[in-house]
């Protein structure tokens, strides 16, 4: 069996089995122009298993059937249909179909997707721009046969720049191209909100099904709809992603945790195997894995991954006491760091009713242990230094400073927390060991330094709350 695993910079996290995803792309029973009624020729995504690319390859199709329709005027120039099409996935404008930039969404989550609609907007068109340049439809199946494209689009609400406008609905144009423009155009858009919880969107697979009464993508409406409402509503939760992104992939669950296992793949967080002061808070990752393993006879099954506390306000506490002194610039006094571990494993722990995940590593010849779920948890809430004018006199107030090697901190059951106090605790540098601690601390007023220096102090110390019990995470 060969492990799955991530590396960040020279250390690794480890689990799983490795599974091959191009075996199962781009096969499907059909084509994606087939009959329809009477003398037309209809379209629509063939079953199987794509990722965006294939996609827009099959959209394509479309686009090019178009170009012969509309004929000399033309001549197979895509420009307008396409600049209208980067005017739908735009952010802002008239034509926007999905205006967050308008809105200007401040929470993390908004922040977050916001960025990766404009990411995956770009490069969908850019893709369309290329794929067409090279007239693959055309070869394939000859002006006479893409002439024959005929279908009823459902679908209203999607407008058109001016140049578009007057091309489709021009004297070479009319019902019969803008139909076929409207469904080009909305299931651009479908591709695009349905990738939006994923960090690698580009390699994620999900499988099409053909479904009576349902154009290529348009079985992700009810799921889409769902999603915007509580995007665009700001009451757009972690939870709330997961179940979309479960439903973008057909992985069958209805329940949500923090991850899950689908049939081709498991799905975490974004940050894991990147550093946590960067690595974004909301968004999800794709991995080509099998994490909970299934009889070889059998298709991987789909899971849940879920929190080991579900309310960790609720889980059990340990206080990490009094600490070591720090010197008179508010650091360790020790410049001793625990040794370094250079690997994590994902262990699995499946319960009868419930899975949860467990982040392990080995450090000064211990094993330690913390819930995945609150790693990623502890991600979501922890705070950066914020330099603001009250900085000097918080620093005045803040006379109880000490300092914890991680692995005491580590070696404590449920989560770590104290009565009082400024709590530095030194990494070395190790990434695995930070997330670790991550997932160990408390999660109300935890604070990630890059430095430690006299000024990001002063900034840290203001951080979070700006009062109580502070852990400083170095």
């Amino acid at each position: 069996m060969q492990e799955y695993q991530l590396t960040l910079k020279d250390k690794r996290i480890v689990w799983g089995r490795a599974i091959d995803i191009e075996s199962l792309i781009g096969k499907y029973p059909s084509d994606s122009i087939r009959q329809g009624v009477n003398a037309a020729l209809d379209w629509n995504l063939p079953a199987g298993v794509y990722r965006a690319k294939e996609v827009v390859m099959e959209l394509d199709k479309m686009l090019e059937a178009m170009l012969v329709q509309l004929g000399k005027p033309v001549n197979g120039d895509p420009t307008v249909l396409l600049d209208s099409l980067q005017a739908n996935l735009a952010i802002s404008g008239h034509q926007s179909s999905l205006p967050l930039g308008p809105l200007a969404l401040k929470d993390k989550a908004g922040a977050e997707l916001t960025a990766q609609a404009v990411r995956i907007g770009e490069q969908l068109v850019s893709w369309a721009r290329e794929i067409n340049s090279e007239k693959n439809a055309l070869a394939k199946y000859g002006p006479e046969t893409l002439g024959k494209l005929e279908f009823r689009s459902h679908c209203y609400g999607h407008s058109l720049i001016p140049e578009a406008n007057a091309q489709v609905w021009g004297p070479y144009g009319g019902p019969k191209i803008m139909q076929i423009y409207n469904e080009y155009l909305h299931q651009f858009v479908l591709l695009r909100d349905a990738l939006l919880p994923f960090a690698n969107w580009e390699e994620v697979p999900f499988e099409v099904k053909e479904h009576t009464g349902f154009k290529g993508l348009r079985f992700l409406e009810p799921a889409r709809e769902i999603f915007l409402t509580q995007l665009l509503g700001k009451k757009l939760t972690h939870k709330s992603i997961i179940r979309y992104a479960q439903s973008v992939v057909s992985s069958g669950l209805t329940a949500a945790g923090y991850g899950f296992q689908y049939r081709l793949g498991t799905v975490l967080p974004a940050g894991l195997g990147e550093s946590a002061r960067t690595a974004v808070r909301y968004l999800l990752k794709w991995h080509p894995v099998q994490t909970i393993a299934a009889d070889e006879t059998q298709d991987m099954a789909a899971v849940i991954f879920d929190y080991e506390h579900a309310d960790y306000y609720a889980a059990p506490r340990n206080e990490a006491g009094k600490g070591s002194p720090v010197n008179k610039n508010g650091l360790p006094i020790s410049g001793e760091h625990d040794d370094e571990p250079s690997t994590a494993r994902l262990l699995p722990n499946v319960g009868t009713d419930r899975t949860t995940l467990r982040f392990n590593l080995e450090m000064e010849g211990r094993e330690f242990t913390v819930d995945l779920g609150q790693l990623f948890r502890g991600h979501r809430f922890l705070y950066r230094p914020n330099r603001n004018d009250n900085a000097d006199a918080a620093v005045a107030k803040r006379d109880s400073l000490s300092w914890h090697l991680a692995a005491d901190i580590l070696s404590y059951s449920g989560l770590v927390t104290n009565t009082d106090g400024i709590h530095f605790i030194p990494t070395g540098g190790n990434e695995l060991v930070l997330w670790a601690l991550l997932g160990k601390l408390y999660p109300e007023n935890v604070v990630l330094l890059d430095k430690g220096d006299k000024e990001e102090l002063k900034a840290a110390y203001v951080s979070g709350k700006g009062f109580g019990t502070q852990f400083l995470v170095l």
